[in-house]
């Protein structure tokens, strides 16, 4: 990518509207790539609508009960917060839209990718519902309480930030959805939700390529903002109900946890990205560069603990099973 030289200024020059700015003929060109490389699909394709009846109410159908589940339990619950956290779109929507603004190449990505992240809500519930695979009343209770808490972003609204967070987190999504999809012993729910990761990581694409262009643009600051999401990275969804239970149920189920982010999340990105090689760097990159250096060892110490901790706890439920 070639910079124009007059962008090149100290780095107090460089505010969110002229970094929009230097990179908008970036985003044209990971939008048209990503245009291209982005394949139509029909969410009705992917639901087993024959499988659907009504349910109890005005329509006089059956009650929802465990047994009519064809996922597994880790399943259900990795679905709920798979779908909850979809279901914020507005939210996160007026988010990139107020940062990244509505016009020009900024604007057309955003409108894109709000349509095509929509398309995930749309079969994730259409499947949910038609399949009985989750309980309908709890899961129209918790959307509500989870919209009408709304979304703010962690990362202080800084163009940069975002950059960085959605870069890590679209890449968090597709291995949730995947493995989920994996996890659910439905090969119907492993196909779906296989299609939505595939959209997933083009997203990532789309951002990574974005952040790696910020890097060479303004170093410092991309790093700055980069060790700032990794050292405080969060899911989108961590203020539905209930979130810390069933996050702590996935990390054991091996859906999403600390190896998982670690490994499969963080580790890709920052090594296609090459950010603890990065040359030239000011006082403040340096300083980024270290903490993300030293958070990555920490986090794999961490991850190692937790992988021991969950193989013992697995092996003990195991054990009861088995008596």
């Amino acid at each position: 990518m070639t910079i124009a030289p007059s962008l090149h200024s100290s780095s107090a020059a460089w505010t969110d509207a002229r970094l929009l700015y230097a990179l908008e003929e970036v985003v044209e060109t990971e939008l048209n790539r990503h245009l291209k490389v982005a394949k139509e699909w029909m969410p009705h394709e992917y639901v087993p609508w024959s499988d659907g009846r009504n349910f109890d109410g005005i329509m006089g159908g059956d009650a929802w009960e465990p047994e009519q589940s064809k996922v597994s339990e880790i399943g259900r619950i990795a679905l709920v917060v798979n779908l909850l956290t979809e279901d914020n779109l507005p939210s996160y929507h007026h988010e990139i839209a107020s940062l990244f603004g509505r016009d020009g190449a900024w604007g057309t990505w955003v409108h894109r990718w709000t349509a095509e992240e929509g398309r995930h809500g749309i079969v994730m519930r259409d499947y949910l519902l038609t399949s009985r695979a989750v309980d309908p009343v709890e899961l129209e209770r918790f959307r509500m309480e989870h919209m009408s808490a709304g979304f703010e972003s962690d990362n202080r609204h800084s163009m940069l930030h975002s950059v960085a967070y959605v870069a890590f987190q679209e890449l968090a999504t597709r291995v949730s959805h995947r493995n989920t999809g994996h996890l659910s012993g439905d090969p119907v729910c492993d196909r779906m939700l296989a299609r939505i990761a595939t959209d997933e990581n083009l997203h990532m694409v789309f951002y990574r390529n974005l952040l790696a262009a910020a890097l060479e643009l303004a170093p410092d600051e991309s790093l700055r903002a980069i060790a700032d999401v990794v050292t405080g990275f969060r899911m989108p969804g961590h203020g539905m109900p209930g979130f810390e239970r069933s996050a702590a149920r996935m990390a054991i189920g091996g859906v999403y946890n600390l190896r998982i982010h670690h490994d499969d999340v963080l580790q890709p990105v920052l090594r296609h990205l090459k950010v603890l090689e990065i040359t030239g760097l000011g006082p403040e990159g340096l300083k980024a560069q270290e903490e993300l250096g030293q958070f990555m060892g920490g986090l794999d110490s961490q991850a190692t603990k937790f992988d021991e901790r969950r193989e013992a706890f697995l092996a003990r439920r195991q054990a009861r099973s088995e008596k």
